[in-house]
């Protein structure tokens, strides 16, 4: 009798416990082990591609290429081009296949891949066509400049690589992390005018506008961006009258950018940024260049680091 108690009492434990279990909706849905494929996408042109082997990656740009690593595949991605600088030590030990704008078929070709992917930045088109003629697949996805595009890209290319799962929980962690920082910089009424600019040493000085990753940023981050007010759309380079006429408070620029120019000072050799309110007060603000224009999974860690810097009252 007693034992017919205690197998009573085990198997009502049980079912409660089953009950309990599936009654918790919240509960998130376990990733993928292993990508699941093969997978069909559309690429830029609304064309399907159908990806069958993930073992071979080769992504052709730098936010691509930190999308992915993010999604857990590291090891399967086989060369980047140079604009993929994180995780530094991940990107350093990999083969490079040239700038995501100028690349050539035989060196994707020769590391073996077998998918490639990369944004419409990538080029020039008939590299692509060379690799596609060779038999491997290509997967061009749109270059998206808004803010949620860490999100969009962890989504897109998670369905595609076959973890759809895992870019769709790392999407949500992106999407609440954006949040919390816009919601920091909504709590301020400071609105600085920042412009952004984009150096490489004397060769390559150029300011922000309009339809830039770093308007987006800044927008975001509660500034005002400068060259956008002035009418700049893209980049165009720097005048010391477009840098008056802008007058930012802040001068937001890649620290690459502000090493290749030899730091502050050389910045404010630079034509008109002496002239500004920001050169005169040298506020100048510097982040990694993949950090602060990758629109990737870092894009909330990122965000929150400008609204600090462009809002010093916040912290």
């Amino acid at each position: 009798m007693r034992a017919r108690l205690l197998a009573a009492t085990v198997a009502l434990l049980a079912l409660a416990a089953a009950g309990g279990a599936s009654a918790r909706t919240d509960a998130p849905a376990p990733v993928e082990a292993a990508p699941v494929l093969p997978t069909r996408v559309q690429d830029v042109n609304g064309k399907t591609v159908v990806i069958r082997n993930v073992s071979r990656i080769v992504p052709l740009n730098g936010d691509i290429a930190e999308t992915i690593f993010t999604l857990g595949l590291t090891s399967r991605v086989v060369g980047v081009d140079t604009s993929a600088l994180y995780p530094k030590k991940t990107v350093e030990g990999l083969p490079k296949i040239g700038y995501q704008r100028t690349l050539s078929a035989e060196g994707i070709l020769s590391l073996r891949p077998t998918v490639v992917i990369g944004s419409t930045e990538a080029g020039p088109p008939q590299v692509l066509e060379q690799i596609r003629a060779a038999g491997v697949t290509v997967l061009v996805i749109p270059e998206i400049v808004t803010l949620n595009a860490g999100p969009r890209k962890l989504r897109l290319l998670g369905r595609a690589l076959g973890v759809p799962k895992r870019g769709e929980r790392l999407a949500k962690q992106v999407e609440g992390q954006i949040a919390t920082a816009r919601r920091e910089a909504a709590s301020t009424t400071a609105r600085p005018r920042v412009a952004f600019l984009y150096v490489r040493g004397a060769p390559v000085q150029m300011i922000g506008g309009k339809n830039t990753r770093a308007d987006t940023m800044i927008a975001a981050a509660g500034g005002r961006d400068a060259g956008s007010e002035i009418g700049i759309e893209g980049y165009r380079p720097i005048t010391a009258e477009s840098l008056v006429s802008a007058a930012p408070d802040v001068i937001l620029v890649p620290t690459l950018g502000l090493q290749s120019v030899g730091g502050i000072e050389g910045l404010l050799r630079i034509p008109g940024v002496a002239q500004t309110p920001a050169g005169k007060n040298r506020r100048v603000l510097d982040y990694d260049d993949a950090l602060l224009l990758g629109l990737g999974p870092r894009t909330g860690s990122a965000l929150r680091r400008l609204v600090r810097g462009l809002h010093p009252e916040l912290r």
